[in-house]
């Protein structure tokens, strides 16, 4: 039974190899010489106008949630998309499956007016 398992120990083992490997080669035999421009921080060809651990504004994360939040809007439809020609096809579920992804759409948009209303959308 256990002869079953071994080709996923070797496929485990083999991937191992070839994400430790490459990191131990370049451990060994790549030359390590510091120097004070090596180990100065670097920003896009720029020395680094301020501290890298300032604090960002809230706006920041507040359009970063509301894009996760309308890209799993975006995940959640497509499914409801690839079977839609099933579900119009099905007398019982014609009805039914329109009906839920408005009120899932309903939500959506209600949940839009409302951080549009609050400003979350607002850059100034």
């Amino acid at each position: 039974m256990l002869e079953n398992y071994f080709p996923v120990l070797v496929f485990i083992l083999v991937g191992l190899a070839f994400g430790c490997a490459p990191i131990l080669l370049g451990w060994l035999v790549a030359p390590y010489r510091p120097d004070s421009e090596k180990l100065s921080p670097f920003e896009c060809g720029f020395a680094p106008f301020e501290d890298a651990r300032m604090k960002f504004d809230v706006r920041y994360y507040l359009f970063a949630i509301m894009f996760i939040i309308f890209d799993l809007e975006v995940a959640f439809m497509y499914p409801w998309a690839s079977i839609y020609k099933e579900l119009i096809q099905n007398d019982s579920l014609r009805f039914f499956g329109l009906t839920e992804m408005f009120v899932f759409m309903g939500i959506l948009i209600i949940g839009y007016i409302y951080a549009w209303a609050k400003g979350a959308l607002d850059w100034e």
